[in-house]
């Protein structure tokens, strides 16, 4: 089977639910407030339970951030492939949820910033693994160069996964079109793959599969396209055709992490041989399943989703 490898930053989310966003310069009272491991420890997982076998490549700090880093991989059997990063930290992520389940941001900087080719390296991608990327790794140079350097030295076989995140079209016009000859798989929401067209000169359609096959041509060879739009489902460009997925909407209590943990699933149903529409349409359930739970570590296991998609068709 193959592995799902994550070269992304892990980080703790600090959620804090708030009745709404609080005008410059004023305050708010949070209801709760929770530190859960996040970033890529969403993704993978996702896939963990969903049967993958799993790998952090990015770095981890020391210290206590760190540690709850370290001990949510390990409940989940998600091994650490580089050493900790000594004398400093892994960063946060306070995230702001409201009663819509909409989620805001603010990400600080700490030990996942900190890799090298040497370091991302331990984690020894073979012929067939995934080996997930996130478009926030280019926002630095410390992430951003020794991935680029790092990424076209893997095996042919490898499959490279770009989760664009909004900051990837926004980069320079070489570090985009570097990263996008390497991508067999992208995977985003419709307005980062709206972004993306824009920022290379072309109008996006509206539909959404048209959306995701005007991406398509964008990737390396025959790539592998995946847009998602939230309780709409998702369409996916494999093979020469574009097909939409239709989701599974819910009243959503908090959506932090819903996409992640589409991907996440969606990889491990592929690594195990499942072809790419009925990997979406699973990985739309699980997103489904998600959104009416808390915490960004609330993805369901395999069997849920076999027994959601039974109830719902």
């Amino acid at each position: 089977m193959s592995r799902v490898i994550h070269t992304g930053q892990a980080l703790v989310d600090v959620v804090v639910e708030v009745p709404d966003l609080p005008a410059r310069g004023q305050n708010v009272m949070a209801s709760s407030a929770t530190d859960y491991a996040g970033g890529a420890v969403t993704v993978l997982v996702a896939a963990a339970r969903f049967g993958a076998e799993c790998v952090q490549a990015g770095a981890i700090g020391t210290g206590p951030h760190g540690d709850l880093i370290r001990a949510a991989l390990e409940i989940e059997g998600i091994a650490a492939s580089a050493p900790p990063v000594a004398d400093r930290d892994t960063g946060i992520c306070v995230v702001m949820v409201e009663p819509s389940a909409e989620r805001t941001f603010v990400t600080t900087l700490g030990a996942e910033r900190q890799i090298s080719v040497s370091s991302l390296a331990t984690s020894e991608p073979r012929p067939g693994d995934l080996v997930c990327v996130t478009g926030f790794s280019f926002a630095l140079e410390s992430t951003g160069e020794p991935l680029l350097a790092w990424l076209p030295t893997l095996d042919p076989e490898v499959v490279l996964v770009l989760d664009p995140g909004a900051a990837f079209a926004t980069l320079s016009k070489h570090v985009r079109a570097a990263m996008l000859e390497l991508t067999d798989v992208w995977s985003s929401n419709a307005e980062e793959a709206e972004e993306l067209l824009r920022a290379v000169g072309q109008e996006p359609p509206t539909d959404l599969a048209e959306l995701t096959t005007a991406v398509a041509p964008l990737l390396r060879g025959d790539a592998v396209a995946i847009v998602r739009d939230g309780p709409e489902g998702c369409a996916v460009h494999v093979g020469g055709e574009t097909t939409y997925v239709p989701g599974f909407p819910q009243t959503p209590v908090d959506t932090n992490g819903a996409g992640d943990t589409h991907t996440g699933a969606l990889l491990a149903e592929v690594a195990a041989g499942t072809p790419w529409v009925e990997g979406c349409r699973r990985a739309n359930a699980a997103a489904a399943i998600k959104v009416t739970r808390r915490g960004p570590q609330s993805a369901p296991k395999a069997a849920e989703v076999d027994e959601f998609l039974a109830n719902h068709g």
